[in-house]
């Protein structure tokens, strides 16, 4: 049976599902291991491969599990809680998804996704170390002519999730000057995924440099940029993503938080209650950490809904600016507040577990790590600053990468 052509049969597992659920707790069991080096994250990914969650937005009659934006934040809140390395490594993957639904009566995009219905995993070039402008879209990464089609030659920075993935979709420029977006395989002769990313935290996520060496580029597969679907504010989604990624953090720690409280059976001599878990100061402990989850999942599941909305304007063929600018704006309000609250809720978690929660065994440090680097991706103060400047002077928000 072909199920690509079949309304009737999904081939990704559904929201809410058994399946899914059971998916995310395989995931969680294994963080611990994986963050240790001791398990593959390859094996994760191909669990998300079989499961077909690369094809979770794709309307069902493609074989994909129609599911609803808010729906897709929510996946990423439950993977971020089961392993934050695993909805970083797919967002570049979502983010190409979601574009390609908007562009699909383009040839290119309907190529291209049918490599998705196939369960194939895409990624991204973009990020150049050698700009002076961080996000402006320019870069060395070049595109010329070769026969019937083109070599592409550069290097790109931050290839979150390359190593994984069977496609990159590499930004570059020809020698007339034209911003152009191309397509290669992961596996091609030429292209060198290097897992060379050395950060503090999100280790697993293969953020590291990718090497285009004279890479044959089929002619079918370059899209000019300026021919491309374009949308207000192109980054909400993407900025949206590494929050809730945070916040899926948050809702981990006040998990392993109430977990700790309730395992301890020693108190300190001068505390309220010789059981740790009747100590009203460790209560009010988990409470905050429970509240700081709450907040900061209504924050991201908010702003999913509005970022819902303006996309499905676009894909109405009317693209309401307001709605991207206010999902831009509740996007960058998220990032600000949970930034800070993720962090605080990392060092509280200590306050619960007491030392022993100190101990490496317990890899509980990976939080902060985690939460810190996610949040470096672009500074808090530019986003607050651009807030600031919207609301008092009306100033336009950026429009571009990294807002």
């Amino acid at each position: 049976m072909n199920t690509l052509s079949d309304p009737h049969v999904s081939t990704s597992v559904l929201p809410g599902s058994n399946e899914l659920r059971e998916l995310i707790d395989d995931i969680a069991a294994g963080s611990e291991a994986r963050d240790r080096g001791t398990a593959d994250t390859r094996d994760a990914i191909e669990r998300i491969r079989a499961a077909g969650l690369g094809r979770f937005r794709l309307p069902v009659s493609q074989g994909g599990a129609g599911a609803s934006l808010p729906q897709v934040y929510e996946l990423v809140l439950a993977l971020a809680a089961a392993d934050s390395n695993i909805p970083h490594i797919l967002r570049n993957h979502f983010a190409f998804v979601e574009k390609a639904l908007r562009a699909s009566h383009l040839p290119h995009y309907a190529r291209w996704l049918e490599r998705v219905r196939a369960g194939e995993l895409f990624g991204l070039g973009a990020s150049e170390i050698g700009t002076q402008q961080v996000g402006d879209g320019d870069g060395n990464t070049r595109l010329v002519a070769h026969g019937n089609g083109f070599r592409l030659t550069g290097k790109k920075y931050y290839s979150t999730g390359n190593l994984y993935f069977d496609h990159i979709m590499v930004n570059a420029k020809t020698p007339e000057g034209r911003f152009v977006a191309a397509r290669v395989g992961t596996r091609q002769p030429g292209v060198d995924v290097q897992d060379d990313w050395d950060g503090i935290g999100q280790r697993h996520t293969a953020s590291g440099t990718t090497v285009f060496t004279d890479v044959e580029v089929e002619a079918h597969d370059v899209l000019p940029l300026d021919e491309d679907v374009r949308i207000p504010h192109q980054a909400t989604f993407a900025q949206l993503w590494l929050t809730a990624i945070i916040a899926g953090i948050v809702r981990r720690i006040a998990a392993d938080a109430t977990q700790l409280l309730s395992e301890r059976t020693r108190n300190y001599y001068h505390a309220s209650a010789p059981r740790p878990a009747d100590d009203p100061l460790m209560q009010q402990v988990i409470g905050e950490l429970q509240s700081a989850a709450f907040v900061s999942e209504s924050a991201i599941l908010r702003a999913a809904v509005t970022l819902g909305d303006a996309f499905d304007s676009s894909l109405a063929g009317e693209p309401n600016e307001a709605l991207y600018v206010e999902a831009a704006l509740q996007a960058a309000k998220s990032k600000v507040a949970i930034d800070d609250i993720a962090l605080r809720a990392a060092t509280h978690l200590f306050n619960a577990g007491g030392a022993s929660a100190a101990r490496q065994s317990a890899r509980l440090d990976r939080h902060w790590r985690n939460i810190r680097t996610l949040a470096s991706h672009n500074p808090v103060a530019y986003k607050a600053r651009a807030i600031g400047d919207h609301v008092v002077n009306g100033a336009p928000l950026p429009r571009a990468a990294f807002f």
